[in-house]
């Protein structure tokens, strides 16, 4: 019998398209590798594995099968999207457990090109921090245990990496989708402003806040990223040569990046200028006032999606936060200090196609129970470890994070990509160069390890 849990969503996709695996089979299987992982791993606040098998079924009996380009795929969606009959927590106390009467759009897309919802992954509370872990649950990184998954994205990474899942959606404000990805060995992309529906909270951040794929390989990342933004064809580009800049430098002053992150980012330098790339180092002109605006857009927002819940069932590290923004809220409003870091960084990316960054400053944090810590120590261990993913939600560019060597434990390293509006398909391009030239392992071992027990039976 074929395993189809930690296979690709286009293997999958492909396999049921052409009759040689039902939705139905599929959905089980990675239902009970679900069952058999989730209790080390954290990812799922809701597993909809009844629910889960009937749209299978349904999925098995579409006309127009054959053309589902993610047809039986399973899929885990982030617990601050709308999933029908299902409520919608944010992960939080203070949020009502209310079934949502609709999908949001992205979720409907991903039905209607033949997903399968499993499951709405944990996120922090309000989807604020770098960590996941709060009332509803604690996700864990598959690779190390020991660690935060990442966040706020974390219980979406989580799913993928254990193979869990093929793919999974998230969304990224200030990092939310890089930060897990880099943390647990995937590959995504945070679109630029408009090219996927947002809808991601009350004005999603600002407009920083984009909704995207969380994968184990280019293919299925660009697959789904079609399927958000409504193509009827997977972007795609010839990798012809690009000018890269190659940056070391935190945006955030006084933040170094570790030697594994840097490593990785001069690695990856080398293999694209081997792959013809004209590559030099080269640090774009970061603001020093840029510290002060990544935390007041990252506050402000909070204080907006914390309007109307119950300040007694936050946690203290929220209400901070929220009590922070609310003294930003007016200038960030404006959209004037955005506007004019675009401007600022234009002229440098005139000069270079992309640029190449580390995508972490170091590895993540313990995974502890940091939504009872105070509001400063979380603050800190965010800021030092996840510098880099900011600057690109404040200029709404399209960004990736991309897995690319490991760090001292074992544990997954990754760079970052970041270009123009409208350049997803040239770094989708340049990752997948990435991909082919110094691939990575897909799926954490804690998988393998969980299937064992089965394959001798």
């Amino acid at each position: 019998m074929t395993s189809w849990a930690g296979r690709t969503a286009a293997e999958i996709a492909a396999a049921v398209r052409e009759k040689r695996a039902t939705p139905r089979e599929v959905v089980a299987e990675h239902l009970a590798r679900i069952e058999r992982l989730d209790g080390r791993v954290g990812a799922f606040r809701v597993v909809r594995a009844e629910a889960a098998l009937a749209e299978a079924d349904e999925v098995a009996a579409r006309a127009d099968l054959a053309e589902l380009p993610l047809a039986g795929v399973p899929v885990a969606v982030k617990d601050n999207l709308a999933v029908r009959g299902e409520s919608n927590r944010v992960g939080s106390a203070a949020t009502p457990d209310t079934p949502a009467a609709e999908d949001h759009v992205t979720v409907a897309r991903l039905r209607a090109a033949g997903a399968v919802v499993v499951g709405l992954t944990n996120v922090p509370e309000l989807c604020v921090f770098g960590t996941t872990e709060g009332v509803h649950g604690t996700a864990r990184n598959p690779w190390d245990l020991s660690r935060t998954a990442g966040g706020s994205s974390g219980g979406s990474a989580a799913a993928v990496a254990a193979g869990m899942v093929p793919l999974a959606l998230g969304n990224d404000g200030m990092g939310s989708l890089r930060i897990p990805a880099a943390n647990c060995g995937l590959v995504t992309i945070k679109p630029g402003h408009g090219a996927v529906p947002a809808g991601v909270s009350d004005g999603d951040w600002f407009g920083m806040s984009e909704n995207g794929p969380l994968a184990t390989t280019v293919e299925d990342v660009r697959l789904m990223l079609a399927v958000l933004a409504g193509a009827e064809e997977t972007p795609s580009a010839t990798p012809g040569t690009r000018r890269i800049a190659v940056s070391l430098r935190s945006p955030l002053t006084g933040i170094v990046i570790t030697k594994p992150y840097a490593d990785a980012a001069r690695e990856a330098a080398g293999v694209l200028m081997k792959a013809g790339h004209q590559v030099r180092r080269a640090d774009p002109p970061y603001p020093l006032s840029l510290s002060t605006m990544s935390l007041a857009h990252w506050t402000a927002g909070t204080a907006v999606d914390a309007q109307g819940l119950d300040p007694r069932l936050l946690a203290r590290r929220t209400r901070v936060h929220a009590a922070v923004g609310r003294r930003f809220l007016k200038g960030v409003r404006t959209g004037d200090g955005r506007d004019r870091l675009r401007r600022r960084l234009e002229p440098f990316f005139a000069e270079h196609d992309v640029l190449l960054t580390p995508a972490l400053a170091r590895r993540s944090p313990k995974s502890v129970a940091w939504h009872e810590r105070g509001w400063l120590p979380n603050l800190l261990a965010n800021t030092n470890y996840s510098p880099l993913t900011p600057p690109w939600n404040l200029t709404g560019w399209p960004a990736m994070a991309v897995p690319f060597g490991t760090l001292p434990s074992g544990a997954p390293c990754a760079v970052q990509l970041v270009g123009l509006p409208g350049t997803e398909a040239d770094l989708l391009a340049l990752a997948e160069q990435l991909e082919k030239l110094h691939p990575w392992q897909r799926t954490a071992p804690l998988a393998r390890e969980a299937d064992e027990p089965a394959a001798a039976g």
